[in-house]
């Protein structure tokens, strides 16, 4: 879903620019085209912060259009030398390097990356100077829009999805994924399985409930310790306990895959000592508590849902 919404964006602004280039024989439509793209593509994974940082932008972006304006019509004008240049210009880019540099405010930092990314292209310094009016207001008229006016329309007609509905997705992809890797229908190795659930946290909203967390993270659990058993099954006889507990998992029906985790659990406690084979079964019934305590901490959530 966010994939489609970041496409749709992207449409939407992108055409919108085309249109008036082409409606309007607009010399710098090209530009913005760009810079709109280049906007959407910065933003769009930036979330819930991605309209806010298109704000700031707008407004570094309007602001290095006034800055740019100030110093090519009233200041180079009655400059002559290239230190005096320099000079000029350093008016402007120290002390917005020094805010980049030093500043901890997010926006702050948006704002004056702004003015630097805008100011030079309006400012166009060639030698000598030239001081036309109309290309100026093209060449602005291209920057504002295509970082100050159409991505935060864009971000504010298509928002991004809630973080509550964001939480949710994840959580019933994981559930999906788990009843598939239980049958068998997901064939992954132990990494795959953490990496994909290590993904899904990082993607978790930082407004999401402490039990979504815990609940992803008992499926992080549980469909590594699966994969591990599964490994180990043959070696234990190939235990028919395992495999009616994996299906009631799949169905839903924690109860019924408990007990038969209970039972295959005693079965392994009542085996003989000695040999490799006491490690191997210990460290299986290791593996059954770990989801055992997680399905039992977390019915509601794994039986939630029909099979996937």
């Amino acid at each position: 879903m966010p994939a489609v919404v970041n496409a749709a964006r992207a449409f939407l602004a992108i055409g919108a620019i085309e249109l008036f280039w082409v409606a309007t024989a607009w010399p710098d439509g090209v530009e913005a085209l760009v810079l709109v793209a280049i906007m959407l593509l910065l933003l769009s994974p930036r979330g819930d912060m991605a309209f806010g940082g298109a704000i700031a932008f707008a407004l570094g972006a309007a602001g290095g259009f006034v800055a740019a304006a100030i110093m090519k019509f009233a200041v180079l004008p009655a400059l002559q030398t290239f230190p005096a240049f320099c000079v000029a210009i350093s008016l402007f880019f120290i002390p917005v390097g020094f805010a980049i540099a030093y500043s901890r405010r997010p926006a702050v930092i948006v704002i004056c990356t702004a003015l630097a990314f805008s100011f030079n292209p309006l400012l166009s310094p060639t030698n000598p100077m030239t001081y036309d009016t109309a290309q100026y207001y093209n060449v602005g008229l291209a920057i504002v829009a295509g970082c100050g006016i159409v991505p935060p329309l864009a971000f504010s007609l298509l928002p991004p999805l809630s973080p509550a509905l964001r939480a949710r997705r994840l959580l019933v992809l994981t559930l999906r994924d788990l009843r598939r890797l239980v049958t068998a229908r997901l064939r992954l190795t132990s990494e795959d399985w953490d990496d994909r659930m290590y993904g899904r946290l990082a993607a978790l909203p930082d407004q999401a409930e402490p039990l979504q967390r815990a609940r992803l993270l008992a499926a992080l659990s549980v469909g590594g310790e699966i994969i591990q058993l599964r490994h180990v099954a043959p070696s234990l006889g190939s235990p028919v306990e395992l495999d009616v507990a994996l299906d009631a998992v799949a169905q839903g029906n924690c109860v019924i895959a408990l007990a038969w985790l209970h039972q295959l659990d005693g079965r392994l406690a009542s085996a003989p000592d000695g040999g490799p084979e006491t490690a191997i079964a210990l460290r299986a019934r290791g593996r059954i508590l770990v989801i055992s305590e997680a399905l039992a901490e977390h019915g509601a959530y794994f039986d939630s849902g029909a099979l996937a």
